[in-house]
C-alpha cells in the first residue's frame, strides 16, 4: 500500500513539472536563437526520474507520452498563432520569433496566400522578403516531412503568390507532389487539379497525372461542390473525366441547389456539351424545388439554355415570368444579354418584351448603340412589335442617327435587315449598306459568313424595290444577285410530300418549277401560272421578271395569276407558336408584293 502511495506522489509531481502554469511554453516566448536551450529546459526535469515499469502504473501515463502531449502543445500553439495572424507582416515576424519544422512553415506560406488574397495585396515584395526565403528553405530541407493536405495547399499557395516555377524549391514541391499522388485523397487530388488547370494548362506533367488518378478514381467522387468544380475547371482538358462527372452530377441532380445548377449548365455551354438527360433532370428539379431564383441565376441560365438550343418551355416561362419584375432595376448589358438568349431560343414572352421596349424608352440615353441594336436584331428574329411601336422606333432613329458609320459592316448589315423585317428601314439606312463603296468590301468572299450576309444585302435591296417606293436608290448590281441560300442537308418528309402532290395538281413537268432561285434572295419550293378559270399554264413561254434569266419573253394572259408554294418546317416557327419567325414573314411579303399569290404550306 505505502508503495502505491509513494508511486502516486511521484506521478502527481511529475504531472505539475510538466504542465508549467504559464498558458504559453517556453519554446514560443524564447528567442530564435534560444528555442532550442528553452525547449531543452523545460524538458529537463524528466530527465531526473528514473521509472522501472510505466506499464504497471493503473491511474498514470509514461514520460515519453507526456513529451509528446508537450509537443503536441507547441504545435498547438503554433497553430493557433498562425490562423490568428491578420497581416503578412505578422506572420513573417513569427518565423524571426520561433523556430519552425517544414511543416509548419508552409503553414505559414499558405497562410501568407490567403491574407494576400483576401486583401488583395501585391505579393512580389512577400516573395523578396528575407523571412520569406528563410521560410521557403526551412520547407524544402525537409519537404518530404510535409503532411499531404499541407502539401497541397502549400503547392497551390506557392502558384498564388506567384513564384517562379523555374525556382530549384519550387520544382522540389511539385515533384513531392508528384511523388505521393497515389496517397493522397479524391478531395486532395481534386483542389490540386483546378489549381493546376488555372495555372499550368494542358501540357503540365503534374495536370495530367493528377488527372489520371482522378479518371482511375472516379467511383471515389462525392458531394456537389467537388463535382461542380470539377465540371468547371477540369472537365475541358479531360472528356472522359468529364463523361463520369455528367453521370455523377446526373446522380446528384436532386441535391443541387439553384447555384449549382447554374454552375453546371453554364459549364455544359462552354464547353458545348449537350448532355439532354442532365439537362432535363436539372430543368425538372429546378422547376419543382426551386420557387425563387436570383436574377444572376435566371441571366445565366437562359444564356446556357440559348447557348445550348436546349428547349424546355416550362423552364423558359418561369424564367421569362421571374425576369420579368427585374427588367426595370437590369442593367443595359443584362437586358441585351436577356433578350438575346430569348431570341436564339425563339421564345416570345410578351409581357417581357414589352417590357424591354419601355425599358429602352426610359433609359434610351444609358444604352448604347450596341445595345440598342441587340434589341432590334432581338425584336426583328421573333418579329416583335412593340405595343408602343411609334414611340419605339421614333427613339431607335433619333439615337441611330448619325451613328451608322460607326458601326462594323456585318452588324450594320444585320441592323438594316432587322428594320427591313420590321418594316422600319428609312431610306438612309438602305443607302449606307446598297452604295458601291460599302458592299465591294464583302464582294467575291467565299467564306460562309461573307455569303451570309451578301444574302442579307439582297434581301435588304428587295425591301427598297418592293416596299419603299420613296427610295431611287442605289440597288445592288445583277452580278451579286445569285447568291442563294444554302441548301437543307436532307429533304424533309413535308418537302418531298409536297413534291409528291405536285407532281399530279401540274399533270407535266412544263407547267410548274421546283426548288425556284429567285432574284430577290428567296427560294420558292414551286411556281405555277394558272389562267383565270385556275388551270395550270406551261411557263417557259412567260417572262419572268423574279429570275435571274428569263426563258420566255410573253406577259401573262388576262387574268392569269403567277402562284408560289412555301414550305414552313417546325424551325421556322417561333418555339410552342404558329407564327413565323421574322426572316420567313418577310420572305412570304416579299413573294406576295412580287406578284405571286401564296400558298403555305405546313
Amino acid at each position: 500500500m505505502a508503495v502505491h502511495l509513494v508511486r502516486r506522489c511521484c506521478w502527481r509531481h511529475l504531472g505539475a513539472l510538466g504542465s508549467a502554469p504559464s498558458a504559453v511554453p517556453a519554446s514560443l516566448l524564447a528567442p530564435a536563437g534560444k528555442v532550442a536551450m528553452a525547449r531543452a529546459l523545460s524538458q529537463a526535469p524528466f530527465a531526473s526520474f528514473h521509472i522501472s515499469s510505466p506499464s504497471s502504473w493503473a491511474d498514470g501515463f509514461s514520460v515519453k507520452e507526456q513529451v509528446e502531449y508537450i509537443r503536441n502543445q507547441d504545435h498547438k500553439m503554433i497553430g493557433d498563432l498562425i490562423e490568428t495572424a491578420t497581416s503578412p507582416q505578422e506572420l513573417l515576424q513569427l518565423s524571426v520569433l520561433h523556430s519552425f519544422n517544414s511543416n509548419e512553415a508552409s503553414l505559414i506560406i499558405t497562410q501568407l496566400s490567403r491574407l494576400a488574397a483576401e486583401k488583395n495585396l501585391e505579393t512580389e515584395s512577400i516573395l523578396q522578403d528575407r523571412r520569406f526565403q528563410q521560410l521557403i528553405s526551412i520547407m524544402d530541407s525537409q519537404i518530404s516531412h510535409v503532411w499531404n493536405n499541407t502539401l497541397v495547399n502549400l503547392l497551390r499557395s506557392l502558384y498564388s503568390l506567384g513564384m517562379d516555377r523555374s525556382r530549384r524549391e519550387m520544382q522540389s514541391v511539385e515533384q513531392e507532389v508528384l511523388w505521393r499522388l497515389r496517397r493522397l485523397t479524391f478531395r486532395q487530388l481534386s483542389s490540386l487539379a483546378e489549381a493546376l488547370a488555372v495555372k499550368q494548362g494542358k501540357e503540365s506533367k503534374l495536370l495530367n497525372e493528377v488527372i489520371r488518378k482522378l479518371e482511375l478514381r472516379w467511383t471515389e467522387l462525392e458531394g456537389t461542390r467537388t463535382v461542380v468544380a470539377l465540371m468547371g475547371k477540369i472537365g475541358h482538358i479531360s472528356p472522359a473525366l468529364m463523361d463520369r462527372l455528367e453521370d455523377k452530377a446526373l446522380e446528384l441532380a436532386e441535391q443541387f441547389n439553384p447555384d449549382d445548377i447554374r454552375k453546371v449548365t453554364l459549364t455544359l455551354a462552354y464547353q458545348n456539351r449537350r448532355c439532354v438527360p442532365l439537362l432535363r433532370a436539372l430543368s425538372y428539379h429546378l422547376i419543382q424545388k426551386h420557387p425563387e431564383l436570383s436574377l444572376n441565376v435566371l441571366m445565366d441560365l437562359i444564356f446556357a439554355y440559348g447557348k445550348l438550343n436546349f428547349h424546355q418551355p416550362q423552364v423558359f416561362q418561369k424564367i421569362a415570368t421571374d425576369l420579368h419584375p427585374h427588367v426595370s432595376s437590369m442593367t443595359p448589358v443584362e437586358v441585351t444579354r436577356c433578350i438575346r438568349s430569348f431570341a436564339l431560343l425563339k421564345w416570345l414572352s410578351l409581357p417581357l418584351f414589352e417590357a424591354i421596349a419601355q425599358y429602352a424608352l426610359d433609359n434610351a440615353k444609358q444604352l448604347s448603340v450596341t445595345h440598342l441594336c441587340s434589341i432590334i436584331l432581338s425584336f426583328a428574329r421573333l418579329n416583335f412589335q412593340p405595343s408602343s411601336s411609334e414611340d419605339f422606333f421614333n427613339m431607335v432613329h433619333e439615337e441611330l442617327q448619325g451613328q451608322l458609320a460607326s458601326l462594323e459592316p456585318h452588324l450594320l448589315i444585320d441592323l438594316v435587315w432587322s428594320l427591313c423585317v420590321l418594316q422600319q428601314a428609312k431610306a438612309p439606312y438602305l443607302h449606307c449598306v446598297l452604295s458601291p463603296e460599302f458592299h465591294t468590301q464583302i464582294q467575291g468572299d467565299e467564306s460562309p459568313k461573307a455569303q451570309n450576309l451578301q444574302l442579307k444585302l439582297i434581301h435588304i435591296n428587295t425591301a427598297a424595290k418592293l416596299e419603299i417606293p420613296d427610295y431611287q436608290g442605289p440597288f445592288l448590281p445583277s452580278e451579286m444577285l445569285g447568291v442563294v441560300e444554302p441548301a437543307g442537308e436532307r429533304v424533309t418528309l413535308l418537302q418531298s410530300s409536297l413534291r409528291e402532290a405536285l407532281t399530279g395538281v401540274l399533270g407535266s413537268h412544263e407547267n410548274g418549277r421546283l426548288n425556284v432561285h429567285t432574284r430577290y434572295g428567296w427560294q420558292l419550293d414551286a411556281e405555277m401560272v394558272v389562267n383565270s378559270e385556275n388551270k395550270p399554264l406551261p411557263l417557259k413561254d412567260f417572262a419572268a421578271p423574279h429570275l435571274l434569266r428569263s426563258e420566255g419573253t410573253k406577259p401573262l394572259p388576262p387574268g392569269a395569276r403567277r402562284v408560289a408554294f412555301l414550305r414552313w418546317e417546325f424551325p421556322n416557327f417561333s418555339n410552342r407558336s404558329k407564327d413565323l419567325l421574322g426572316r420567313y414573314v418577310m420572305a412570304r411579303r416579299h413573294v406576295q408584293a412580287a406578284g405571286f399569290l401564296v400558298v403555305d404550306v405546313s
